[in-house]
């Protein structure tokens, strides 16, 4: 089984954090790949940055596509990943979907762990989106300048995990979401100093990646998620152009 993991963000120190932890999650004979994107911002933060990432997103997606069983967009937000799945026939898995649905299954009501207060907007709204703000016990964050996106962990460990407590202790939090790509991995280090399930965003995205790998489940050919119909288009990537023409449907 091979796995792409699209980081919608340029940093590289972050895409090493996914790699870690998506080695860490995934079956004997899984395949990981990694990519970064080639144009974009440090680290995702606001509506129109995701913009900026799904587009990212979707260039890398197109062009590797034909080379993996499913791909991952490794951002908390999952830009552009309803998209995606209109045009590609595998599995498109996102990191919010994947934690929320893992919280689920693990508790009633739940709180999201995120690394600036500016992003708790977006990630309010990517909750109701998937139509579980019933089940959002809270959203903390950190709210101080971040010196350099990939040594978040290291620099703020402590009080990420105090925000845990406090989403336990005082929202009534039964499973708390670690989010966003520069936090991969943490859940697992953390969660034994945790006194409820702590979910990690990238190694559930590997996880149910995988899962339906396994089901093997027919790509929509009818429906709201059906190919875009093929029309004139200029200035694309070639691999976006070579999606909309539909030639890589059912290869």
């Amino acid at each position: 089984m091979n796995l792409l993991l699209i980081n919608p963000n340029i940093s590289q120190s972050v895409s090493d954090l996914i790699e870690a932890e998506a080695r860490r999650a995934a079956a004997p004979g899984t395949n990981i790949q990694v990519l970064t994107a080639p144009f974009g911002v440090a680290y995702i933060e606001t509506r129109f940055e995701s913009l900026i990432g799904a587009y990212a997103t979707a260039t890398l997606a197109a062009e590797h596509c034909g080379q993996h069983d499913a791909i991952v967009v490794a951002a908390f937000g999952d830009p552009g990943i309803a998209g995606l799945r209109e045009a590609l026939d595998i599995p498109v898995v996102g990191m919010t979907e994947a934690a929320l649905m893992s919280a689920c299954l693990l508790g009633q009501r739940f709180s999201i762990i995120a690394i600036s207060r500016r992003i708790q907007a977006w990630y309010r709204e990517c909750v109701q989106a998937n139509g579980l703000i019933d089940r959002l016990a809270s959203i903390r964050s950190l709210d101080g300048p971040l010196q350099d996106i990939g040594r978040v962990q290291d620099d703020h460990t402590e009080r990420l995990k105090q925000l845990c407590l406090s989403a336990i202790n005082d929202d009534g939090a039964d499973v708390i979401i670690i989010a966003g790509a520069p936090l991969a991995g943490l859940a697992r280090s953390i969660k034994d100093q945790i006194p409820v399930p702590v979910v990690d965003g990238v190694s559930s995205a590997v996880c149910h990646a995988q899962t339906l790998v396994s089901l093997a489940p027919v790509a929509h050919r009818q429906g709201s998620f059906a190919p875009p119909p093929i029309k004139p288009n200029k200035g694309l990537p070639e691999g976006i152009t070579r999606l909309l023409s539909g030639a890589t449907r059912g290869a």
